[in-house]
């Protein structure tokens, strides 16, 4: 069940039977699956986290009823205790190959479970009962939760006065907003019946190169960088376009595309051009492996890099810099 923006937290009497409000964890969205013993955990896209979380598979094995299915997030707290936050980038770290790296982060930063909807209990199937119900359950079921297990419920309120207050009180903590359900909802996979009131935070930031969707057409997600001085970051991307934007991104962007190969070749004519001006002959064996080491690590000419033409004078320039110091060392 997935969730609709929305710019501000609705009144609770704008849908039939009211909103239950919680917070919004900025976590991994999870769905636990326990059947004795046998514990899964999926993403919301279906794909298995199970072994990246070893330590909250034995924590559902130990805490949860025998068969349970909820619905949740995985979050990591960073952090002294009283000032703790929700630590994304420890969170993005724990999906690892490597076994022994997901033994390790599972003792340095152990995560947690927040349980805030239920879809079966023992042979009940809830989802189609409404969210007031289902909700109810899910507070018996968890009552007897040990204190200090890493599996938690989430908190709700019904009163809109109070969700607006978490809205601001739990920014700080590393909460994403707050979420709005209608309590006579039943649930719906796949379907946007919630609504998410998200923090919204801006930037300005510089496009670096675009990679192509999946599909083959169009921009699928947006590189973008920042400056530090002159010094250029990533920062990562963004991906939330529609089929027809992502068209037409393309033909926008065209314009400013300069592509690997292009942006090769003119390096490596500008360093041609130093070795025949420089006679030395260190500074020409400095051009022939800088040349060979940019051949050999340049990608395939379809993937698009962005770049103005004075970002390419400066690293020419700052190459050329490099071979000319090489050379008179």
């Amino acid at each position: 069940m997935l969730a609709k923006a929305v710019t501000e937290v609705p009144a609770a009497d704008a849908v039939d039977g009211g909103y239950s409000y919680e917070p919004k964890w900025d976590g991994f969205r999870c769905i636990v699956i326990k059947d004795g013993d046998d514990v899964e955990l999926a993403s919301r896209g279906k794909k298995p986290l199970t072994r990246y979380f070893p330590e909250l598979v034995e924590a559902c094995r130990t805490h949860l009823p025998d068969a349970v299915v909820l619905d949740g997030e995985i979050v990591v707290r960073s952090g002294e205790p009283g000032a703790q936050r929700l630590a994304w980038e420890a969170l993005g770290q724990r999906i690892h190959p490597a076994q022994s790296r997901i033994d390790l982060l599972s003792e340095q930063t152990p995560a947690e479970f927040i349980a805030f909807d239920l879809l079966a209990l023992a042979e009940e199937d809830l989802t189609g009962s409404p969210f007031a119900r289902r909700r109810e359950v899910l507070e018996s079921a968890l009552s007897s939760m040990a204190k200090g297990a890493p599996v938690h419920l989430t908190r709700v309120t019904r009163d809109a006065d109070e969700a607006r207050e978490w809205f601001v009180r739990f920014e700080g903590a590393g909460l994403d907003g707050v979420v709005a359900k209608a309590l006579e909802s039943t649930y719906q996979p796949g379907k946007r019946t919630m609504l998410k009131i998200k923090h919204k935070r801006t930037a300005e930031a510089v496009v670096t190169g675009y990679r192509v969707h999946k599909s083959g057409q169009g921009v699928g997600s947006l590189l973008l960088g920042l400056y530090e001085g002159e010094q250029l970051f990533n920062v990562g991307g963004i991906a939330a376009f529609t089929a027809k934007r992502r068209l037409e991104l393309v033909e926008e962007l065209e314009p400013l595309v300069r592509r690997d190969a292009d942006v090769l070749e003119a390096m490596l004519c500008a360093m041609q051009r130093t070795t025949v001006d420089n006679g030395d002959v260190a500074t020409r064996l400095r051009c022939f492996h800088q040349r060979r080491h940019l051949a050999s690590n340049a990608r395939d000419a379809g993937h698009l890099v962005l770049t103005s033409m004075v970002q390419l004078y400066r690293n020419v320039v700052g190459q050329l810099g490099h071979v000319r110091a090489a050379g008179t060392g």
